[in-house]
């Protein structure tokens, strides 16, 4: 078995509505996301030797993860606050992305991974930086 990993990097506003610290408050980071893939090895055709081109995984990861999320208000949809804010944005044509959850880093991280393996990628790890010195790893086993 062998694993292969690429980069991103991609910025994105969000706010925790409910949380106690302070980002309870709108506020933005610049992401470092890395996706890990497994697998074996094609054994002939034009991608023998490889578990998947790099170039393959850069446009799936852009395509459905950073096209929808790159300087985009990033917000929880069962959130009305965040909701209200989201509608409120999109009437500036302002750049939206809900998820049917919080948007912490982890359910962040999983929500790529979730996406990435419906699209039958061998994800086995995302690992997503919030900071420079703070990120979260999800492999799927919970």
């Amino acid at each position: 078995m062998f694993k292969i990993a690429k980069e991103f990097s991609f910025d994105m506003a969000h706010l925790l509505d409910g949380h106690d610290g302070k980002c309870k408050n709108l506020h933005g980071h610049t992401y470092k996301l890395q996706v890990e893939v497994s697998g074996q090895l094609h054994s002939n055709g034009a991608k023998r030797g490889m578990v998947m081109d790099y170039a393959d995984l850069k446009s799936i990861v852009k395509t459905h993860i950073l096209d929808k999320m790159d300087h985009a208000f990033l917000y929880d949809l069962h959130s009305e606050k965040e909701c209200q804010i989201a509608e409120l944005l999109q009437r500036f044509d302002s750049k939206t992305f809900g998820l049917a959850t919080r948007t912490t880093a982890e359910e962040i991280a999983k929500y790529i991974f979730d996406t990435l393996t419906s699209l039958g990628l061998s994800v086995s790890l995302i690992r997503l930086w919030e900071t420079p010195t703070s990120y979260c790893e999800y492999n799927g086993n919970e």
